[in-house]
């Protein structure tokens, strides 16, 4: 009979210790959503420095034509545009943005490989290899930025980074609470900056080789 009744007790307190680590883990998520929010860049902090290059990710409005507005300012000698579908050439995007191609299609390459931001960062950082290059001003969307930082830091720790944030009119920032688009945009950015900020340090603990331990 005791067992009977120790069943039932035993897979309350399972649940009631399930419930409090969720519990737990929401409030966490909730708090690191908050500073995140806030901790977002609302300015470009060096907009007249001069890097080797201007690397724009595609993905959201108004990156490219930041872009290539720098480029055509001098605040760098080349634009590489990382995420680009096959089949679009330079000639094309400097047209769309109605800029002279003859004055900078030169200086504009475009990256095909990548398909997220991890791949943006190692297809830039073989650029930036393969030309020699040590600096560079990394252009994406404000909420895309803190992500953005991690994986280009992480794949060129040596090369100096300018963060200029872009500000799509559709996100706002300042007051998320209030839009519901903006809301779910930032805590999936968010879920995703966790992800890329975790998972080297877990995939390391996995891949690590086990040391042999006792006696031969």
């Amino acid at each position: 009979m005791r067992q009977i009744w120790q069943r039932p007790r035993r897979r309350g307190r399972l649940v009631r210790l399930v419930l409090g680590v969720v519990l737990v883990a929401a409030l966490a998520w909730g708090a690191g959503f908050i500073w995140f929010t806030e901790s977002l860049p609302r300015t470009v902090d060096n907009p007249a420095g001069v890097t080797d290059a201007i690397v724009v990710l595609t993905g959201g409005t108004g990156r490219l034509a930041a872009g290539l507005d720098l480029l055509a300012q001098g605040r760098a000698a080349k634009l590489f545009v990382s995420g680009v579908y096959r089949g679009i050439e330079v000639d094309e995007i400097l047209r769309v943005f109605r800029q002279a191609p003859e004055e900078l299609e030169c200086c504009v390459q475009l990256g095909h490989s990548a398909t997220d931001t991890r791949g943006n960062a190692r297809e830039t950082a073989r650029w930036m290899a393969l030309e020699g290059l040590t600096s560079l001003r990394l252009v994406t969307a404000s909420y895309h930025m803190p992500r953005s930082l991690v994986e280009f830091r992480r794949a060129m720790p040596d090369v100096r980074l300018i963060a200029h944030p872009v500000f799509p009119a559709h996100v706002r920032i300042d007051t998320w609470w209030r839009w519901p688009g903006t809301a779910s945009l930032l805590a999936g950015e968010y879920s995703k900056y966790l992800i890329a900020t975790v998972t080297p340090v877990w995939l390391a603990g996995v891949t690590a080789p086990r040391q042999e331990t006792g006696a031969p």
